[in-house]
């Protein structure tokens, strides 16, 4: 069964494409700038090289109209027709409490994924649109919400509740949700393989470490709690995100600067986190340049203070879900800077070896570029692994399996 696979932005779509008889991956792309002069189409057919071609596309239909062109190409394609596709999975960044489960899309699901809208206001309305578009184009074809939600929903109330009355809990469910869970279910899955132990015996904490960052207690297959709250915006300090602060520094900043509404909600989302401490860039890759154990150009101390920040939030949520387990078998560093980074990784995982996390030095710095594996020590009670994360199989998966039982 061929499947297609989106991740509808704001701008743009991302997409692939898997024959699930053998979890193959056929081909995988991105649209970048829908609705924006400019837009154009990457895109790869299985091993063959990237291509791009410039586009137009004032909106998601006119976009998917040209993956799906050119998924059909004679040159670039992978399917004949578009008859060959037969189911298309969403990744859906909000199901709110309904959703537990990846599910199959009708009337009532969008509805519902629509009410989720004023929690997720910048992620979901264009995961509607991807979802409407392939309506329109092919509506006979079944399709998938897979959500980044609902594998946080098994936790429990003291994880999840905030500490303010409680009529806004029942009102208005504002709660701690937790995000990137498709990411944190597949990492968590693979480490119990990697281990060869059984994934519902196993406490594994996960660190999903890219621009947007978040790490998950995981216990016996369920995850228990997670840094990101009601919002992205909760927990680890992150690219342009701000992460934890006390509350009463919101209102102090907007008196003092005379900020609206939105002005602050744009300093905390965008002009905050990395980004804000370094005066630089959010891009962790930039700042590594200049780190002094690195010995290379452009050391600057505020890059270096932004890593630091970064690497110490990490490690103090680590020992908070070291303390919520009640122990952990198993550290796991995922996303573009979890997998990719040695001196991330490095500056996490210093001075816990009385928790029994210990790196291998060797191990760790041969360990990026897509590679998975154990890097601790041999004596280490925690095993701490890298495991390049597959949020797009996941969504497949859990469209092939629901559209055949359909």
């Amino acid at each position: 069964m061929k499947i297609l696979v989106l991740n509808c932005g704001s701008s743009s779509i991302k997409y692939q494409v898997f024959d699930m008889d053998y979890e193959a991956l056929l081909a995988k792309g991105l649209v970048e700038r829908v609705g924006i002069n400019g837009t154009f189409i990457k895109h790869q057919r299985g091993d063959q090289p990237k291509i791009t071609r410039d586009i137009e596309a004032k909106d998601h239909k006119e976009g998917i109209q040209h993956v799906l062109e050119i998924l059909t190409d004679a040159d670039q394609g992978v399917f004949k027709n578009l008859d060959e596709i037969k189911a298309v999975g969403h990744r859906v960044v909000h199901g709110g409490e309904k959703f537990a489960d990846s599910v199959l899309i009708t009337h009532e699901v969008l509805e519902a994924v629509r009410e989720c809208v004023k929690f997720a206001p910048l992620h979901n309305p264009p995961n509607l649109k991807g979802i409407e578009a392939i309506a329109a184009i092919l509506p006979n074809v079944p399709q998938v919400a897979v959500f980044d939600t609902s594998f946080h929903q098994t936790m429990p109330p003291v994880a999840y509740i905030y500490g303010l009355p409680y009529k806004y809990y029942e009102q208005d469910r504002i709660r701690r949700y937790g995000f990137h869970g498709t990411s944190h279910r597949f990492v968590s899955h693979r480490a119990a393989q990697l281990l060869q132990k059984p994934y519902e015996k196993l406490k594994i904490i996960t660190c999903h470490l890219g621009n947007g960052a978040s790490v998950a207690a995981i216990k016996h297959g369920k995850s228990v709690d997670t840094s990101m709250g009601h919002t992205p915006l909760e927990g680890l300090v992150m690219g342009t995100r701000c992460g934890d602060i006390d509350p009463a520094l919101v209102l102090h900043i907007m008196k003092k600067e005379n900020l609206t509404i939105d002005e602050m909600d744009t300093l905390l989302n965008k002009k905050a986190g990395i980004l804000g401490i370094s005066q630089w860039s959010s891009d962790q890759r930039d700042l590594e340049d200049g780190y002094p154990e690195q010995n290379l150009k452009n050391n600057k101390p505020l890059a270096n203070l932004a890593l630091e920040i970064f690497a110490y939030r990490v490690r103090k949520y680590i020992g908070a879900y070291m303390a919520v387990l009640n122990g952990c078998d198993a550290l796991v560093f995922t996303a573009g800077v979890g997998e990719n980074s040695p001196i991330i990784r490095d500056l996490v995982c210093r001075d816990m070896d009385f928790l029994g996390v210990k790196l291998d030095p060797e191990k760790n710095k041969k360990t990026w570029r897509g590679a998975e594996g154990d890097i601790s020590t041999a004596d280490a009670r925690v095993r701490t692994l890298v495991v390049p994360t597959n949020e797009e199989l996941v969504i497949a998966e859990d469209t092939y399996a629901i559209v055949r039982k359909k």
